[in-house]
């Protein structure tokens, strides 16, 4: 409906590795948020921990790694990602998340 078919494999990995994430590496819930302002796709994975994702490293480093490429994935295929503090009924916790230009 809004042409972003060509967005769709890109964005459901990105999604996954955000929610695993989130679900991986806090205790408590965690939920998916999706957006779309002005043609940009911005998804975003809220959890209740307050502390910051480890900065990711570059993906030639991480070489047969069992673990750590889930930011590093999103980086190099997110046009932007970061995170921010937030707060949801009460609790603190943080959004990570990325976007993608539909142009």
């Amino acid at each position: 409906m809004h042409g972003l078919i060509r967005l769709a494999d890109t964005a459901e990995l990105l999604a996954t590795e955000l929610v695993a994430n989130a679900v991986r590496h806090t205790k408590g819930p965690a939920a998916l948020r999706v957006g779309w302002p002005a043609g940009v796709l911005r998804l975003g994975a809220w959890d209740a921990d307050p502390e910051p994702p480890e900065p990711p490293r570059p993906l030639e480093e991480l070489g047969d790694a069992e673990d750590g490429r889930g930011l590093a994935l999103v980086r190099v295929c997110a046009d932007q990602w970061g995170w921010q503090p937030l707060s949801r009924h009460g609790r603190r916790g943080k959004l990570v998340w990325c976007e993608l230009a539909a142009a």
